[in-house]
């Protein structure tokens, strides 16, 4: 089992699940941006991580774009050295079209982290050799006016086969990577972890979301998301 099996599994299960209103339409990257998602893994996810940084469900103009968590195109191409072919959803919705790479619009959560990430640890390979970054669960889920729908919206039957499939991935990338500490990146991805994770022996902690629409990340985020992680006992480069 590796991280591509995970993701493909996962994929498959979250495929065979079926959502009614409010959610009118659902996308799912693991399958067509499987190449970008799979040039991530293959680059950034091999080997012990002792940090995993974990996100809610893809952004419109990030993941569902360019398969990558938090995925803003110019994140990805540019410091993340990733760009590949990415097909279509079976349904688009008019406003929420995917464009891949060619995607014009700025996922601000994905340049919020990626940023950071890029300021703080200069190239990709020193970021990954201690963090990964992974989203709980893989889908997009959109009203039939276009707006996105968060995992936790769902009614509670819908949720409970959802958050089986998304737990179990969850279990086998912290038995893959083998991170001492998983960090949400928000309180959902926390409190999912400790649902999931529950029993082990695995430190669980949370920073600030880095989302436009909170107005708490909308002041300095990244210096919140370090005071964060150094609480959380982690330390940063050049932050001594």
């Amino acid at each position: 089992m590796n991280l591509h099996n995970a993701a493909q599994t996962l994929a498959a299960e979250v495929s065979a699940l079926s959502f009614a209103e409010p959610v009118a339409l659902v996308y799912n990257p693991l399958c067509y941006a499987w190449d970008a998602h799979a040039a991530y893994l293959d680059r950034y996810g091999r080997g012990r991580r002792s940090v995993l940084l974990l996100g809610m469900n893809p952004g419109p103009f990030g993941m569902a774009q360019t398969g990558v968590p938090f995925g803003d195109v110019a994140m990805v191409r540019d410091w993340l050295g990733i760009e590949a072919s990415v097909g279509r959803p079976p349904t688009e919705h008019p406003k929420r079209p995917v464009l891949g790479f060619q995607c014009p619009r700025s996922e601000v959560s994905g340049q919020r982290l990626w940023g950071w990430a890029r300021t703080r640890f200069g190239t990709p390979e020193h970021f990954f050799a201690r963090f990964f970054i992974a989203n709980y669960c893989p889908l997009v889920f959109m009203t039939e006016t276009g707006r996105n729908l968060t995992p936790d919206a769902l009614p509670a039957a819908e949720r409970a086969p959802l958050f089986a499939a998304c737990d179990q991935a969850l279990r086998t990338t912290v038995d893959l990577l083998e991170p001492e500490i998983v960090i949400g990146i928000g309180r959902f991805a926390e409190d999912r972890a400790r649902a999931a994770l529950r029993g082990r022996e695995l430190q669980i902690g949370r920073i600030l979301h880095p989302s436009p629409a909170s107005p708490a990340a909308n002041r300095d985020w990244a210096g919140q998301a370090e005071r964060g992680l150094v609480q959380l006992g982690i330390p940063l480069p050049g932050s001594d």
